[in-house]
């Protein structure tokens, strides 16, 4: 019973994870179209920042803590399919990463890139949640 209630655990912080990193490039789009310094702009900055502070980063926290003890308690850790949702788990992580430091960036004014690259950018975590929950799902190896 205890494994049920990490795996639930697991998903809805997956779940909240996942909203954040969908969410978060879409603010970037309409951030980036904004003069610096703008009011909206600011109310912008206020935004990004809750979101990865608030959620995102205790989402992933929570769902790589709770994700771990499950393939420890089931013993999938030693199966192909979890090392390759591994990869793609590190490759979200990594892109996190770089959420964060784009915060950061737009926080000081410093970003220096168009709204269409936010755009683009918002498509990767939705191809790497498709691949992630294929492995989870359907465990092809």
């Amino acid at each position: 019973m205890l494994y049920l209630w990490i795996k639930a655990g697991h998903v809805i912080a997956l779940i909240a994870w996942m909203a954040a990193m969908l969410y978060l490039p879409r603010l970037f789009v309409y951030h980036a179209g904004l003069p610096a310094g703008s009011p909206q702009g600011e109310t912008f900055k206020v935004m990004e920042r809750r979101l990865a502070k608030a959620i995102m980063t205790p989402a992933m926290i929570a769902t790589w803590l709770l994700g771990l003890t499950l393939a420890w308690m089931s013993g999938a850790y030693m199966q192909g399919w979890l090392h390759a949702k591994f990869a793609l788990v590190l490759g979200m992580s990594g892109l996190h990463g770089w959420f964060s430091r784009m915060v950061k960036d737009f926080a000081a004014d410093r970003n220096t890139r168009p709204p269409g690259f936010y755009r683009v950018i918002n498509e990767v975590p939705t191809l790497l949640m498709i691949g992630i929950v294929i492995l989870a799902i359907v465990k092809p190896f």
